[in-house]
């Protein structure tokens, strides 16, 4: 039986989630992509809490012009600068089952680029 492309993305994800997965030293960064927006959060999965969120659809960024790999390094830059704003340097990314290509890399870019460590 042929897996649906949001079947198939689950199973990845939950094999990238085995492994990865955040403390308070180190927490994970993830993304999610849909079709028109882009999404991030840091999060400590130890206590469950989000310490820092940024979108697409925050009102800076959703004002921008560009194309949505553009969009999606500034959304990268935002995460990132929240996230030490939050007092956080070290991250581990997860890219949610996506491939690490197109936005999703642009994003990490960014949010590089802002000065988080993967």
């Amino acid at each position: 039986m042929a897996l649906t492309k949001n079947q198939r993305r689950k199973r990845i994800k939950s094999r990238i989630r085995k492994v990865v997965s955040g403390t308070e030293a180190r927490p994970r960064l993830t993304v999610f992509r849909s079709n028109k927006e882009i999404y991030a959060q840091v999060v400590d999965d130890v206590t469950g809490k989000t310490l820092a969120a940024a979108s697409s659809r925050d009102k800076e960024i959703s004002s921008a012009k560009g194309n949505k790999s553009e969009v999606a390094t500034l959304v990268g830059k935002s995460i990132g600068d929240r996230a030490l704003k939050a007092g956080v340097k070290m991250i581990a990314f997860d890219r949610g089952g996506y491939l690490y290509h197109g936005r999703v890399k642009s994003l990490a870019e960014g949010a590089r680029e802002a000065g988080l460590k993967f």
